[in-house]
């Protein structure tokens, strides 16, 4: 039930985060670890059967033991669940099981209603994560920063996983045209300099919070450029910048 078995499920689960982890400091890595093992198999439940009674079953799971936590009460036992238990209150128990229920929507192949639905849905999943990762760290103000940054993010990596979400036969885009997946980017470049021109307002301890959205500006400048790359697949830097632009942000504190 150790820090370290979170650490190696997102290792070989979640490589960038766990790179971005990494560059933190070894305090905050003990409390990221947890969290992001958490994430990354509440990511995988829906997929894991293509019986959707099956998949809803494990996200229900996860449910469960958030509301154990929640409640206060001892929580079962496991690898995840007992050292993400030592972490979080109720209120954060609360948040990140909306992000499980958002999760039902990989389930099915039914497309987001709406723009707005949409966005709700990365709010739910790349908002309420790096939120809660910037409360374990201390973080007691800059929400609205930290969600502007964590939607950029997330639509930065909803852009990448475009091809694999159709090869599913999910629909992941409202609208697929060219030059609405270039606005989308365009839209999310925007909240991150809006995120970035209020960074005071964020605690400084949350930045290792963030460091996983390294890679946001370069993927979104790249799709707004030329969104074609993002049916390709090629939306990704080469691996010198990744590495060198996680270490620079990681010694800088910037992001």
């Amino acid at each position: 039930m150790s820090i370290q078995a979170c650490a190696e499920l997102v290792q070989r689960g979640d490589p960038d985060r766990f790179l971005a982890t990494m560059a933190a400091p070894v305090a905050a890595r003990a409390r990221l670890f947890p969290l992001y093992a958490f994430n990354l198999e509440v990511a995988r439940a829906p997929w894991a059967s293509a019986e959707p009674m099956i998949a809803e079953m494990r996200l229900q799971w996860w449910r469960d033991a958030l509301a154990e936590i929640g409640q206060g009460g001892p929580a079962r036992r496991h690898e995840v669940v007992t050292p993400l238990a030592d972490l979080l209150d109720a209120q954060d128990a609360a948040r990140l099981d909306a992000l499980v229920e958002a999760r039902r929507w990989d389930i099915y192949r039914d497309p987001f209603a709406d723009f707005a639905a949409f966005e709700a849905h990365i709010d739910a999943t790349a908002g309420h994560l790096m939120w809660t990762a910037a409360r374990l760290l201390g973080a007691d103000s800059g929400e609205g920063v930290l969600r502007d940054f964590a939607h950029a993010a997330g639509v930065a990596n909803w852009l990448q996983a475009i091809p694999e979400l159709e090869a599913r036969g999910r629909v992941p885009l409202v609208d697929g045209r060219a030059e609405a997946v270039a606005e989308l980017a365009r839209a999310a470049l925007g909240r991150l300099g809006r995120a970035r021109g209020r960074r005071a307002e964020l605690p400084r301890t949350a930045a290792p919070a963030l460091l996983a959205g390294w890679q946001a500006e370069g993927v979104l400048r790249r799709a707004a450029a030329d969104p074609a790359r993002v049916a390709e697949g090629r939306l990704a830097p080469s691996e010198f910048r990744r590495r060198g632009g996680l270490l620079w942000k990681g010694f800088t504190g910037r992001w």
